[in-house]
């Protein structure tokens, strides 16, 4: 692939942008030797304004989303793009979150912009537990855990009983609950099946991956080892 359209598809500019930069001198060597449009590097080797590029394509980040931001480009509002550098918004193929987080809900959010990966991630057949931590208007009335267990409960306007959740208890008004399928707003309506309703709801653990310290509203790019823990717990 040519150097003007490589960087281009990393959301560094359009191309004409791109070739701009590579007349301005911006685009260096890791030796800070100026490079053309026609050079042929190493992605790694490649630098603009001494800063190495961005990952290529098959780039996977972690987010810690607060709640208030949509994880969507074109909703008015705040959006998870916000947090993060605004060439990664600009990205061929588009970064896209592994699933969603609706805009009140905060917790660990995958990114990538590898399809294969996210569809892996996403399927029902790869059974990726995510765990969500809730915090309810009322107290719990004590056989919720029994009732998400079951593999019976059905949700409103839905014609197939939800899988099995198991339901850790951590006080009258939160609780812990693992799902291995992602409905539409699924935690929040399972509660108000049985009568209840979230108040916060934080989703601190994918598969085998945990949030392990990062700040809201901070992000960090996944190695394979991450990319092994994530999967470790299903295969």
């Amino acid at each position: 692939m040519k150097l003007v359209k490589l960087i281009a598809n990393l959301g560094y500019g359009s191309r004409k942008q791109v070739a701009l930069m590579f007349r301005e001198g911006r685009i260096t060597d890791a030796d800070g030797e100026v490079l053309y449009a026609d050079d042929k590097l190493p992605h790694a080797a490649i630098r603009i304004d001494d800063e190495p590029l961005d990952p290529p394509a098959g780039l996977v980040l972690m987010l810690h989303k607060p709640t208030g931001y949509t994880c969507s480009t074109k909703d008015p509002g705040r959006v998870i793009y916000d947090l993060l550098p605004p060439r990664f918004r600009l990205r061929s193929p588009l970064l896209s979150p592994v699933g969603r987080l609706d805009r009140e809900t905060s917790g660990l959010l995958l990114m990538t912009d590898d399809g294969q990966l996210l569809h892996r991630i996403t399927s029902p057949k790869t059974g990726l537990a995510k765990i969500y931590e809730a915090t309810l208007a009322d107290d719990l009335r004590g056989d919720e855990a029994a009732v998400f267990a079951s593999g019976t409960l059905m949700l409103e306007s839905e014609n197939t009983p939800l899988a099995p959740a198991p339901l850790v208890v951590d006080g009258p008004r939160q609780a812990r609950l693992t799902l291995t399928e992602g409905r539409y707003h699924q935690v929040r309506r399972m509660f108000a099946a049985v009568g209840n309703h979230v108040d916060a709801l934080h989703r601190s653990q994918v598969g085998g991956l945990a949030l392990d310290g990062l700040a809201e509203g901070e992000w960090r790019l996944l190695g394979s080892d991450d990319l092994d823990r994530l999967f470790g717990a299903a295969d």
